[in-house]
């Protein structure tokens, strides 16, 4: 399983992921945190990210997702991170520590953190 976030999820809808993001999520099971839906509604609403959320296309891709509910733990950990900033980024980092699966983001923030699991 692979945890994407929010922005790599974008790029691989729009089918825009580099080469070694895309290899990385061939035969896997992806998964988001349901933050990730959240954040996609905001950044459209916001007008900071051009899509449309009524595409079926992006319907039956978040269809074939995992989505991981924000647990206690997973809220607790989000709190305890060796990172700081957009509360949303930490429990995307947080779940991946919690779930114990590796986190596939090109956040500079998340990338530097020494405790969440990453794809590359």
């Amino acid at each position: 399983m692979l945890n994407l976030d929010t922005h790599i999820l974008i790029f691989f809808a729009d089918q825009a992921l580099r080469p070694d993001e895309y290899r990385c999520t061939i035969g896997q099971e992806l998964a988001i945190s349901d933050i990730v839906l959240w954040e996609i509604a905001k950044l459209a609403r916001l007008r900071r990210l051009k899509i449309d959320l009524d595409d079926p296309a992006l319907h039956f891709l978040l269809s074939r997702l995992t989505v991981i509910p924000i647990s206690f733990e997973i809220a607790r950990t989000s709190t305890q991170l060796d990172l700081s900033g957009d509360p949303a980024d930490e429990i995307i980092a947080a779940t991946s520590v919690v779930e114990k699966i590796p986190l596939l983001t090109r956040d500079g923030k998340i990338r530097r953190s020494r405790m969440v699991p990453l794809a590359l």
